[in-house]
């Protein structure tokens, strides 16, 4: 079943449905007109009935050969009447020789006054008959008046009304399947043109669409969220390959440059002063081809969910001061300060190793790019704590606010030996993880601000 085409096993479950209202309305038809025909017959008995009593009643002779019982005419049918005495003797009968037609207990409950309607079978007599038993009078005393009616017209009828349904259901129930089927192919057809654009979709295609039924439907709503979700992974494609293009360029430089490095120390004698020196700029590559690769991991991480964090209160003061010790001693080879502005007693709900890493990358940002003091400093803003850092540097181009925070983008596009330009991209996922955000700016004294918003912690 699984095997068949969606459009088949719509078909086939309509297909069923119908048998099913065909066969419960041909039952109801059938029932309803056997009822109807059962109840016109018995009101002709219940006439025969009362025009064969009255004959009884006005000729007062039973025996009279002149007394008809039945107006053959109006009989609408084969029919039988029967007169017995209240004793259960047969006083008359039509046709002669007919086999009695009531028992002893149900003649003497039509002379108490009661009445018998059945249907029976009577022997030397084809087919069913529908009996009317009822109470007469005579000057003998109480007669038992019977009429009978044939139910072959009846049987005949329902015959051949199931003839009819056994011709025309199925004729129907087809033609309603290959409505249906024609239905189904009509309302999948969309469909069917989406599955085929899709699949001449691939990466080598972007821009390309599924086409959108013209009705307003379902299908019309699953196309353009089917777009919707094109358009996503279209982005998504297009910054995984400008994502695998920048690092492949990050990491070629150092690697390059470290190459180059062991090569010359390798071309001929060098002094030890010399090879003292050729080492020390191959480990400050490696250094930063080992930062690199643990930006590069952490971003990886964060894509493929959001970075697991483990959070605890701690002063704000704390995570500023841990950051400003870490610079100090650059700051002081810089001939610059590192200052920490008051916290007002700030408490953030955070994981400390991660909202640190974020501050050294911002303070590092700070002694790479901007000049003069550096100041740390925590402030409550819509109930967050922003920890900011600032410099006194030439701040951020207008063009490149906006995107500071984006992976591998740097004020200076040049690809030289500085920054990989994933510090700021690493502190918007921080924030992120912690439920918070970054922020930017230029002062209008001068010089960079950038901050990161965590979560005020419970007090």
């Amino acid at each position: 079943m699984r095997r068949l085409s969606l459009r088949i096993r719509l078909t086939l479950a309509f297909a069923t449905a119908m048998a099913g209202v065909l066969a419960a309305m041909g039952f109801f038809v059938y029932d309803r007109v056997g009822n109807a025909l059962g109840s016109s017959i018995d009101q002709t008995l219940s006439a025969q009935a009362a025009e064969a009593r009255s004959h009884l009643e006005r000729e007062q002779d039973v025996n009279d050969p002149d007394l008809r019982l039945l107006d053959a005419d109006a009989a609408d049918g084969p029919a039988i009447v029967e007169v017995r005495d209240a004793r259960g003797r047969v006083l008359r009968a039509s046709p002669a020789g007919l086999a009695p037609l009531l028992s002893v207990q149900e003649v003497r409950h039509v002379a108490a006054g009661g009445r018998v309607l059945r249907t029976a079978h009577i022997p030397r007599q084809e087919h069913e008959w529908r009996l009317l038993a009822v109470r007469a009078s005579s000057r003998e005393g109480p007669l038992v008046l019977v009429v009978g009616h044939s139910l072959e017209s009846r049987q005949e009828t329902l015959n051949h009304l199931f003839s009819e349904f056994l011709i025309a259901g199925p004729i129907a129930l087809l033609l309603a399947s290959l409505g249906a089927y024609a239905l189904a192919a009509g309302a999948l057809r969309p469909v069917e043109s989406m599955r085929r654009r899709a699949a001449a979709i691939t990466a080598s295609t972007p821009g390309r669409r599924l086409p959108v039924p013209a009705a307003r439907d379902e299908v019309a709503r699953l196309a353009e969220t089917l777009n919707d979700m094109l358009e996503r992974l279209e982005i998504a494609f297009e910054h995984e390959r400008r994502f695998l293009a920048d690092a492949s360029h990050e990491l070629r430089t150092p690697l390059a440059l470290l190459r180059t490095e062991l090569e010359l120390a390798l071309r001929r004698p060098r002094s030890r002063e010399e090879l003292k020196a050729a080492l020390a700029s191959a480990a400050e590559e490696t250094e930063r081809l080992s930062k690199l690769a643990e930006d590069l991991l952490l971003i990886a991480r964060s894509d493929q969910g959001e970075l697991p964090t483990y959070r605890e209160p701690v002063p704000a003061a704390t995570l500023l001061a841990a950051a400003a010790d870490r610079f100090g001693p650059r700051a002081g080879d810089l001939g610059r300060t590192i200052r920490i502005d008051e916290t007002s007693g700030l408490v953030v709900d955070v994981d400390p190793a991660r909202v640190e890493q974020a501050l050294t990358n911002l303070v590092d940002n700070a002694l790479t790019h901007g000049s003069g003091t550096v100041e740390l400093s925590a402030r409550r803003r819509n109930g967050l704590v922003e920890l900011h850092v600032t410099d006194e540097g030439p701040g951020f181009r207008a063009d490149f606010a906006g995107r500071a925070f984006d992976r591998f983008s740097r004020g200076d596009e040049a690809r030289g030996r500085g920054g990989t330009g994933l510090g700021l991209a690493i502190v918007q996922l921080v924030a992120d993880a912690h439920g918070g955000d970054v922020g930017a700016q230029t002062r209008e004294a001068g010089g960079a601000d950038v901050w990161i918003a965590v979560g005020l912690a419970n007090s």
